[in-house]
């Protein structure tokens, strides 16, 4: 293992110049051996994340919580937290929310106590909850971030948090790292088992890993139609040992047969986009190639899908799983409304071909490059 740090080390001092020329980011100083640490161990259906002596195993597959906050349809506590059940008793056993997801951080708590009442220890050993902190631009003071913290293990009821991702809205406040620092001295506390990052670019990832915070993960949007974290992110990633958990993978639905052989200019005509993850990703069609196109990439995904018999859903996220760096997808799920677990459990038994992947990338190649129209990771919710 030393050595391999040792090398990992020297290929990052010996393609610091490279990197800056490819990517715009310029290495501030060197990163020490304990800043790439971070190791992963991988089977079909679970991921190590791990920096250091940090480490966290989670479902490659993550339930998103996302829709538990409104627009989705409502939310009936108990039929809610059935579902959770239904999904951890299927393997699917951790789920990702944030403090303002709505109830999403409140429905954990009661799920997680009914594992402790309901199920037996090993199983719940195996249930995890990653959280996000998403604080308004003020000042870091460690007060205030064990303040917050505080708030999401309460509504969790766990004396630890699995997993802390934690926002930042605005780069030209420094303040993100001094609340990463104090999130960092949570966690040696024994408040917060891992520090992650979410929606965060190359070149602040990489500034971070170079002040010291012991990151294990970046929660970003990735899918077949934005591959933007392959094309800088992952590069940093594979040097650095980050892993990346992705969300937008089937981008909100629209990845599905639902909307196969659908013409949206049509007022009335197709399913309508009446939820807010259908509205931001169609917004991400428009900006990389249109409808049309991306009715060429649905048929060529369910052709896919056809051959090994399982949904489009399932191929869009196995494609995004193989690519680099990449420790587990997130798919949303509309808890006590609807659920796809047993096509989502297609999902660890699938095996994408040479074939299926350049099928896919034949088309993917003619949508525009959205790391030219948008920017990198995270960079649409900073957009003037």
């Amino acid at each position: 293992m030393a050595e391999f740090l040792q090398s990992s080390l020297s290929n990052f001092t010996l393609n610091s110049v490279k990197w800056e020329a490819k990517t715009g980011c310029s290495p501030i100083r060197k990163l020490t051996p304990n800043q790439i640490q971070c190791v992963i161990t991988e089977d079909k259906r679970r991921s190590i994340v791990k920096n250091g002596t940090d480490s966290l195993e989670i479902c490659r597959v993550v339930n998103g919580m996302w829709q538990t906050s409104g627009g989705w349809g409502r939310i009936d506590r108990d039929n809610a937290v059935d579902a959770m059940l239904r999904y951890a008793d299927a393997g699917l056993t951790t789920f990702d929310m944030a403090d303002i997801y709505g109830p999403a951080e409140d429905l954990y708590g009661i799920f997680i106590n009914r594992v402790r009442r309901e199920r037996p220890p090993e199983y719940l050993e195996k249930v995890r909850g990653l959280t996000k902190w998403v604080p308004p631009p003020v000042k870091m003071t460690s007060g205030y971030v064990r303040e917050n913290i505080d708030v999401s293990r309460k509504r969790m009821d766990v004396p630890s948090l699995d997993m802390l991702q934690f926002h930042w809205w605005d780069y030209s406040n420094p303040g993100y790292l001094d609340a990463l620092k104090n999130l960092t001295d949570l966690k040696e506390e024994g408040k917060i088992k891992t520090v992650a990052l979410t929606n965060f670019d190359t070149e602040r990832l990489q500034i971070i890993l170079e002040n010291g915070i012991p990151v294990v993960s970046n929660q970003v949007q990735h899918s077949i139609v934005d591959m933007r974290p392959q094309q800088k992110m992952a590069e940093l990633c594979q040097l650095t040992g980050v892993k990346l958990i992705t969300y937008g993978t089937v981008m909100g639905g629209l990845l599905s047969e639902k909307f196969l052989d659908t013409n949206l200019t049509i007022p009335f005509a197709g399913p309508q986009l009446n939820t807010p993850s259908l509205q931001k990703y169609k917004r991400m069609v428009d900006a990389w190639g249109g409808w049309s196109l991306f009715q060429t990439l649905l048929k060529t995904l369910k052709t896919v899908a056809s051959k090994h018999g399982v949904t489009i859903p399932a191929v869009a996220v196995k494609y995004i799983l193989d690519q680099t760096a990449v420790a587990g997808s997130m798919v949303g799920v509309r808890l006590g409304l609807s659920e796809h677990i047993q096509d989502t459990n297609a999902i660890f038994s699938l095996v994408l071909d040479e074939e299926d992947v350049n099928s896919i990338q034949q088309v993917t190649q003619r949508g525009k490059d959205l790391l030219r129209v948008i920017g990198d990771c995270g960079d649409e919710y900073r957009r003037a």
